[in-house]
């Protein structure tokens, strides 16, 4: 446990794991837990926009620390990427940004972006940013600037191609990461076009870098007294996602290319097609495969000199993918989860998202929230304290709704 100082106003020390989240589950459901969270207390201004730095700040703001979104006088661009539309945004915006405080601040404008300065130098313990490439330092908000008259203020950009390189002024948003690394290379089916993750792998991964670094200068903070300037990127986070693959390739020399539902270097490991629907069996190591082949019906598999160990099933992954395909497509997804449940083996339903947010077991984590004041639920950050999971405060802010906070006077 630590403390956390937030800098440019009287002392107050914020305990990092607060009384709300060290109850126990019992005792919450028994009692409402207090409206805070481990950051009450800390002010985070949000220069951001689209996935990344929202979602960061709405990690933030989930926890507790009062984030003040600075938008455009038309607003983040992600309120209009609908439909769907969900109580006057998209459902895309609103699911990033509930918490939080909207204000325009016109940055072409020397007396707002001074007020902003002002603002950051006399309350704001973070700053976090996705602005693109050196508009931040061609208005003087860049963390070089910002911390040499606040020490103590912590700055995390969230970059495209980072900070250095050939490449470092391009913007970038996540389908182009994703092409460019490597990650939709090794996407999709054998023999047919790259295909994007369907998720916001990138942006949302770029988000969740951003506050690991955050926690990190805030721990070191607390020994050092001074802040830092924080450097993530899409293309940084890209990377990463794929760094296991990238091992394989330094390794040998040899690229994975697309798997489909499965994986370079293990089998077998992927989905299947079943009488009705679809199934992913990981069945990753000796035993597994021996338990997998007797609920198959195919003991002599374990005889099989192509099968009997995993380095011979990746080279005769063909041939032994088709006839556990052949097996699988006699029988409905039930059947061959309840058998392979049964045998221990790895395996799980290809659901799609209205199943998966109907499970029992997304209930009864309480995975979905509702959002005070609105009728809109979404999904909740995954973690927990103590068994106590962070609820959502207040609902997305509507457009400059907090405007007078920074610069005295009402919105027109």
């Amino acid at each position: 446990m630590f403390d956390l100082k937030p800098v440019g106003r009287p002392t107050v020390w914020v305990n990092l794991i607060p009384t709300c989240y060290t109850t126990t589950m019992t005792e919450t459901t028994q009692s409402s837990p207090p409206p805070v969270g481990p950051f009450a207390g800390l002010t985070v201004i949000e220069l951001g926009h689209s996935v990344a730095a929202p979602f960061a700040g709405q990690i933030l703001s989930e926890l507790g620390a009062r984030v003040i979104k600075i938008e455009k006088a038309d607003g983040d661009d992600a309120r209009r990427w609908g439909p769907p539309f969900w109580e006057g945004a998209s459902a895309f915006f609103q699911s990033l940004n509930r918490n939080k405080q909207s204000v325009v601040c016109e940055l072409r404008d020397p007396e707002q972006i001074a007020a902003l300065k002002d603002f950051i130098y006399n309350e704001a313990d973070i700053v976090i940013q996705n602005l693109r490439p050196g508009h931040v330092e061609q208005l003087g908000l860049d963390g070089k600037s910002l911390l040499a008259r606040q020490p103590r203020l912590i700055y995390c950009s969230l970059g495209a191609f980072g900070r250095e390189g050939p490449l470092k002024t391009r913007p970038g948003y996540d389908p182009l990461m994703q092409a460019f690394g490597g990650i939709m290379s090794t996407t999709g089916e054998p023999g047919r076009p790259a295909v994007r993750v369907g998720a916001s792998i990138v942006d949302m991964g770029t988000g969740m870098w951003g506050i690991i670094g955050i926690l990190t200068a805030l721990y070191e903070r607390q020994v050092s007294g001074v802040g830092r300037i924080i450097d993530v990127s899409l293309f940084e986070t890209a990377t990463s996602w794929v760094s296991l693959l990238a091992s394989q390739y330094l390794a040998s020399g040899q690229l994975a290319g697309k798997q489909g539902s499965g994986a370079p270097g293990i089998v077998p490991y992927k989905g299947y097609l079943t009488s009705d629907g679809e199934i992913v069996i990981a069945a990753g190591s000796d035993s597994l495969f021996k338990s997998l082949a007797k609920v198959l019906g195919r003991p002599e598999w374990l005889e099989d000199p192509r099968f009997v160990d995993n380095p011979k099933r990746v080279d005769n992954q063909t041939e032994l993918y088709g006839m556990i395909e052949a097996i699988v497509a006699t029988q409905t997804t039930a059947h061959w989860t309840a058998l392979l449940e049964a045998a221990g083996v790895p395996c799980a339903p290809v659901n799609d998202l209205a199943q998966m947010l109907a499970h029992p077991q997304t209930e009864a984590l309480g995975l979905v929230q509702d959002v005070p004041g609105t009728g809109m639920r979404f999904l909740g950050l995954p973690i927990s304290f103590d068994g106590v999971r962070p609820k959502p405060l207040a609902p997305p802010p509507k457009l400059g709704e907090h405007t007078e906070i920074l610069l005295k006077r009402k919105t027109p």
